[in-house]
């Protein structure tokens, strides 16, 4: 691929760009304050705050007028009657897009053990307007097989829009799971999760503010991430998508856009965005929503 081309293709992914955060407190005023309307914000779900807490805070973003995206966590939500209820609300709100992960809640809250059985009761529902993400592992999960996670989003691709992926950090790694999944016959169009810049001290803070058994699972989960993130010299988002680019812009590995992580550092997430678009060269505009 000419350089050109590429920096033309991670102009068009920048543009595109969704932005998680967590449901604390401030994360809506963290928003309103660094993104524009029009833009993607997904809302991770955390079992100390509860399922009500993501899908208030999308309910939110949406009057704002973002493009906003809840995760219902499988593990968190009760069952059917209240599947139902929740996407009722969310219906009656303007927000057409959910992610479902199978979440870290243990027990489970209800019927659902993991995020095929949402799926299926989603689909069983009937909500052809629903646009709905599932998980992608290009790194190996810490308690699943690399064969297993595959064969699980083969399992969910009926049931799913597109697959999001979870956090990594090697371009060859990106190239290895999206190969993977294409031999094995997932067509789903893939959102690559980069995360944004980070500050470790404003982690832990972020980190102690969503309870404490999520804050031990979350610094437990992202140890290593933070040491990547944090060395002088270390991973940077930009190189990273330098790496990844020839893969991501082949017309069959279907990578459609990118989801940036952004551990709630919305306005320094932002700011890198636009200059790196800037560095390449470009006009910066609002993100605009992913095609899937």
């Amino acid at each position: 691929m000419r350089n050109k081309d590429r920096q033309q293709f991670l102009v068009r992914m920048l543009q595109s760009a969704r932005f998680e955060v967590l449901p604390t407190p401030t994360a809506e005023d963290s928003v309103v304050a660094a993104l524009e309307p029009g833009s993607t914000v997904t809302v991770t779900a955390s079992p100390a705050q509860g399922i009500e807490a993501t899908v208030d805070l999308a309910i939110r973003l949406a009057a704002h007028g973002y493009d906003a995206v809840p995760h219902l966590a499988a593990r968190m939500v009760s069952g059917r009657a209240e599947l139902s209820d929740l996407v009722g609300r969310l219906h009656q709100a303007g927000v057409g897009t959910v992610f479902v992960p199978g979440g870290d809640q243990q027990p489970p809250a209800g019927d659902y053990g993991c995020a095929l059985d949402l799926l299926q009761d989603l689909t069983a529902m009937g909500h052809p307007a629903m646009t709905v993400g599932i998980t992608g592992y290009p790194e190996p999960h810490p308690s699943i097989s690399d064969d297993l996670t595959v064969q699980s989003m083969w399992d969910k691709r009926k049931h799913a829009s597109h697959v999001v992926s979870n956090l990594t950090f090697d371009p060859q790694q990106v190239h290895r799971w999206i190969t993977r999944m294409r031999a094995r016959g997932i067509t789903l169009p893939v959102l690559l999760g980069v995360p944004g810049p980070i500050d470790r001290a404003k982690l832990l803070t972020m980190a102690t503010r969503i309870g404490v058994g999520d804050s031990t699972r979350f610094l437990s989960k992202h140890k290593s991430i933070m040491t990547r993130l944090a060395a002088p010299g270390g991973f940077t988002g930009e190189r990273f998508l330098q790496g990844c680019a020839q893969t991501m812009a082949a017309p069959e590995a279907r990578v459609t856009g990118i989801h940036l992580y952004t551990f709630n550092q919305v306005a320094a997430t932002e700011r890198w965005r636009r200059d790196f678009l800037a560095r390449l060269g470009a006009g910066v505009q609002q993100p605009a929503a992913a095609t899937d």
